[in-house]
């Protein structure tokens, strides 16, 4: 038994960090899951220029990722539709209406110009085996934006989620300037689908917001929904709209579609409407503004951690000028190589040390002459000579030396000179450099991403505040029934948020929604409108103990449709009910011998309000005969 706790428990850990790590949480150093950063390597393996067809995309994906064509195909899709890294042709769906895009092997895609900027440098990028060992595939790759805080990511893993919001391309690149200037700076979330956010519970990522959409009034009966809230379709903001229609929270005579490349939903009021009072209902009723609760879950040196805003895009900004640095490292490094074999190539041919060996028999010999030859002249070396720049130099045509034009190759060097010396200067002011390299990117790319969600302080609707249609509910006292198509003399108007509350004979009460008709029970002691604040008094007798009880009390907490008891038990009567808070009230008793007190007054100001749940207060052992009402108290 052991043995299979200690199996169960090394198998389940191993799931979860499989989960976690290799499939739901994204890298915080390039912002991708596995599969987004496979596809976008296969893209990179692929690249011609050319559009290559997604079906293609997804069978060299598949070289990466083991886990069939579909995840690769819908993760691509999404990845395209986010507009950073793919250029995209054909139908790849509608991230406003929901339509799913056409099939992989219709649809084509290909690297965008600031994927290939920003994403890609083989130099500078760690590999590792793929899932066969057949191929290579990179760890993280060399992003040199903050593509977690741009694209944003959700994800479901064992014991843990991520949900990050997409932020603003330009706001990112300005943030980092500030970061490396030491300077403060905000960020806060921007949306494909525009619309309005409220950020002042976003707490860096970790807190909420709410987001609306963009309502204009045409004219007096007609309302156009001109943007939706992030993580909605038309297809969903329509379906609220007519599920609170059903619920009579608003009323609305028609809702159209009109949504091609931007949205447009037409709304009519009915009758009787206003326009201006149904935007309000919209936005309390309807998916026409939304709460988004946000986790900034990322993995760092692969664990997951919770990271804030700041926290994620310092990381990002530290590690481009840790990538710039390499960058240049490696480019002085080939430079320093090239120039050494120019500097050794004009020696040995300016020198004529290609003379010297014309008639020597003996490799190591001819090997020993050229170096010793060149020695001569080590002042002028770039670093170390080696038996490899020896080879080098052998392996020169004549045909080249005959053409060699000193002119030429000593403005080749003048040029590579430059060149590391201002690569040189770079890595000196590494932190200036990647200010410049930011801000290169950002004038370049800036046109293509104009902030599109509005920011602003919403004002939270009361329901209470918003006009809604009155629903009018009547109950037949004979028949028991209650609702919107019973013809009953008890009249009851409400909102469509406010419930019903109804005691019956039987010593239950019961709170529920306005319906079209339900049964309550015929003869019932009060129904009305909930009100949490209403206090009740009610008298009931155990028929079984012959024992009388009074309790007033309040209902605050309930759950819907759920009958609760208000007195002992099924063998008890209700005597008494009221929802006056103080009265006088006689009570009768039947007369029997030795009975000294056949009636008694009280008041009922002097019972304390306790929770429904309470047996009450024992009033008498006596048979009640009536309860009569002598006038209002109070105290």
């Amino acid at each position: 038994m052991s043995n299979l706790k200690d199996l169960f428990d090394r198998n389940f850990l191993e799931y979860a960090s499989y989960v976690i790590k290799d499939r739901a949480i994204p890298d915080i150093a390039d912002g991708l899951k596995p599969v987004q950063r496979r596809i976008l390597h296969s893209m990179y393996e692929m690249d011609d220029g050319k559009y290559n067809k997604v079906a293609n995309i997804v069978g060299n994906t598949m070289k990466y990722h083991p886990h069939g064509d579909a995840s690769i195909y819908s993760s691509l899709v999404v990845v395209a539709n986010k507009e950073f890294f793919i250029d995209k042709q054909g139908n790849f769906g509608n991230i406003l209406t929901g339509d799913e895009a056409s099939a992989a092997r219709y649809i084509e895609c290909r690297l965008n110009g600031l994927a290939k900027e920003v994403l890609y440098n083989p130099d500078v990028t760690e590999y590792t085996d793929s899932y066969d060992g057949r191929n290579k595939e990179p760890v993280v790759l060399p992003a040199k934006v903050p593509v977690l805080l741009m694209m944003g990511a959700e994800g479901i893993a064992v014991g843990m989620s991520t949900k990050i919001l997409p932020h603003n391309f330009c706001e990112l690149l300005d943030a980092q300037v500030a970061i490396l200037e030491n300077k403060p700076y905000e960020i806060y979330p921007d949306f494909q689908q525009y619309g309005t956010v409220d950020v002042s519970e976003y707490k860096q990522g970790n807190g909420k917001v709410r987001v609306r959409g963009r309502i204009e009034k045409r004219n007096d009966k007609t309302l156009v929904i001109k943007e939706i809230p992030f993580g909605t379709t038309t297809e969903s903001v329509i379906a609220s709209i007519e599920n609170a229609s059903k619920k009579n929270q608003i009323k609305i005579s028609s809702i159209n579609d009109f949504t091609t490349e931007f949205v447009e939903i037409e709304v009519k009021t009915s009758r009787g409407e206003s326009a201006d009072d149904l935007i309000n209902a919209l936005y309390a009723f309807t998916d026409c503004e939304i709460s988004i609760s946000v986790n900034m879950l990322a993995l760092i040196d692969n664990k997951p951690k919770i990271m804030t805003v700041n926290e994620v895009l310092e990381y990002n900004t530290f590690r481009l000028k840790d990538l710039l640095e390499k960058e240049l490292q490696i480019e002085e490094g080939k430079l320093t190589d090239r120039l050494h074999d120019l500097t050794l190539e004009q020696l040995f041919i300016e020198n004529r040390v290609y003379k010297k060996i014309e008639e020597l028999d003996d490799y190591n010999l001819i090997i020993d002459t050229i170096k010793r030859t060149l020695y001569t002249y080590k002042q002028l070396f770039i670093r170390a000579l080696t038996d490899e720049d020896i080879e080098k130099l052998l392996e020169i045509k004549i045909k080249r030396i005959s053409r060699y034009d000193i002119n030429k190759n000593r403005k080749t060097i003048d040029d590579i000179l430059k060149s590391l010396e201002k690569v040189r200067y770079n890595l000196a002011h590494i932190k200036t450099f990647t200010i410049s390299y930011i801000k290169a990117i950002h004038k370049k790319y800036a046109s293509l991403y104009p902030r599109r969600t509005k920011i602003a302080e919403m004002k939270t609707l009361s329901v209470k505040e918003i006009k809604q249609p009155d629903i009018k509910i009547f109950f037949n006292k004979e028949t028991g029934f209650i609702g919107t198509d019973v013809k009953g003399d008890i009249q009851l108007s409400m909102c469509p948020q406010d419930k019903i509350i109804a005691f019956t004979k039987n010593g239950i009460f019961k709170i529920f929604p306005p319906e079209s008709k339900v049964f309550v029970d015929s003869g019932a002691l009060f129904v009305d409108v909930f009100n949490k604040e209403r206090i009740y008094c009610a008298i009931y007798t155990d028929v079984k103990e012959q024992v009388s009880y009074i309790k007033k009390f309040q209902v605050q907490q309930f759950i819907q449709n759920k009958e609760y008891p208000f007195t002992k038990g099924n063998e008890c009567v209700v005597n008494y009910f009221s929802t006056v808070e103080k009265e006088k009230i006689k009570i009768s008793y039947i007369k029997k011998p030795k009975q000294k007190v056949n009636e008694e007054i009280f008041n009922t100001a002097d019972i304390a309000v306790k929770g429904y749940s309470v047996l009450g207060n024992k009033l008498t052992t006596k048979e009640i005969k009536g309860i009569e009402v002598i006038t209002k108290a109070t105290k």
